[in-house]
């Protein structure tokens, strides 16, 4: 099994990324693969609306640049987690642009995959960031494992979340109960199928 973490923060060996080893030695004890996947240094455009992804059915956005690497990324691994800082009280640029490209492209292809979001942030914010990052799970029918509080680790400078007792023991426990889900949804194949999924009816607010 593996788990693809998705890192939104510009600086790499920062923050976010230190909180995701830390997620990652506790899925690699468990004997779960784990690789960061660098984005937020990139430059990746918004989703311009074209819909070519949901008329074509590829599950790959038509702009070209490394987005449909990650995705490919997304759709190999049993379980996904995204990473991002607080940048003015929600998800950091780069990252929410790849984020609208990729759960619209292949959305249909990340169901019943364990899924998790942590976000890292100076002061405030980090709720409202947490929960926009799972709101992209939600839609999908993800798995999400929790911890014993939101996933959010205080630090300005590189190196200051080592700082945050608490939120380092949640990023901990947030590995050990993501591990601990996949396994179990690992050791059930082939006894319990997982449910149908239906496609999505959408609706809007004009008449």
């Amino acid at each position: 099994m593996k788990v693809a973490a998705l890192n939104g923060s510009p600086r790499k060996g920062g923050n976010t990324e230190q909180c995701l080893k830390i997620i990652g030695d506790e899925l690699n004890k468990e004997g779960i693969d784990f690789e960061i996947i660098q984005i937020g240094h990139e430059t990746v455009r918004g989703c311009v609306a074209c819909y070519n992804c949901l008329s074509t059915g590829s599950g790959y956005c038509i702009q070209k640049d490394k987005a449909n690497e990650w995705i490919d990324k997304m759709v190999e691994a049993d379980g996904i987690i995204l990473a991002s800082p607080v940048y003015y009280g929600g998800i950091a640029g780069t990252m929410k642009s790849f984020l609208d490209r990729a759960f619209l492209a292949a959305g249909n292809k990340l169901h019943h995959k364990v899924g998790a979001a942590i976000t890292t942030l100076r002061r405030s914010g980090g709720l409202e960031t947490f929960q926009q990052l799972n709101a992209y799970l939600n839609t999908m029918e993800m798995i999400i494992p929790s911890a014993d509080y939101w996933a959010a680790v205080h630090g300005l400078e590189i190196g200051e979340v080592k700082e945050d007792t608490e939120g380092l023991e949640v990023m901990s426990k947030l590995g050990r109960n993501m591990a601990w889900i996949m396994k179990v949804i690992e050791a059930s194949k082939g006894t319990i199928d997982p449910p149908v999924t239906n496609p999505r009816t959408m609706t809007n607010f004009i008449r």
